[in-house]
């Protein structure tokens, strides 16, 4: 039975502030205050030239990540994404769109879970399946830039 306690902030017993949260104080900021977010009010109007979508909303998480690349340098100019998920999800999906903006697509498209996990100061065993749909949308938003720019050569298999 769910004991809810508006009043004093409480959820069965738990802060709904984040103070009592298993999590470190990067993932308490990104979720409370997540970076790069696009609303869906502005999908329609937001040029991109690569796009990822992950995950499944009949059995979890799904992220959808966008991405805008210098062609001249190789680089992310921008990253904007939409996840749907728990507090961990959301927090690596912003964390994860920080640290791509600027980065040369080849290390982009390397980016692995622990390295999100890593940037977040961790997180707890049973939500680092939470860091791992971000960065499949990623490499899926910048394979999707490959192949719409004909360097389908450059193509990462997942």
């Amino acid at each position: 039975m769910n004991k809810n306690n508006k009043e004093n902030n409480q959820c069965d017993g738990v802060e709904l502030t984040g103070e009592n949260w298993l999590y470190s104080p990067i993932v308490k900021d990104h979720f409370f205050n997540p970076r790069n977010i696009l609303k869906p009010a502005e999908e329609k109007d937001y040029s991109f030239d690569g796009m990822g979508y992950v995950g499944s909303p009949a059995c979890g998480d799904v992220m959808k990540v966008w991405i805008k690349v210098d062609p001249k340098k190789d680089v992310i100019t921008d990253c904007k994404w939409q996840t749907f998920g728990c507090g961990s999800a959301i927090a690596s999906t912003s964390v994860m769109s920080e640290v791509v903006i600027g980065m040369k697509l080849e290390e982009a498209i390397s980016l692995t879970p622990q390295d999100i996990v890593k940037e977040l100061g961790g997180l707890p065993e049973r939500k680092i399946h939470c860091s791992v749909l971000g960065d499949k949308a990623l490499r899926q938003a910048i394979n999707d830039y490959f192949k719409k720019s004909g360097q389908e050569d450059r193509i990462v298999k997942a």
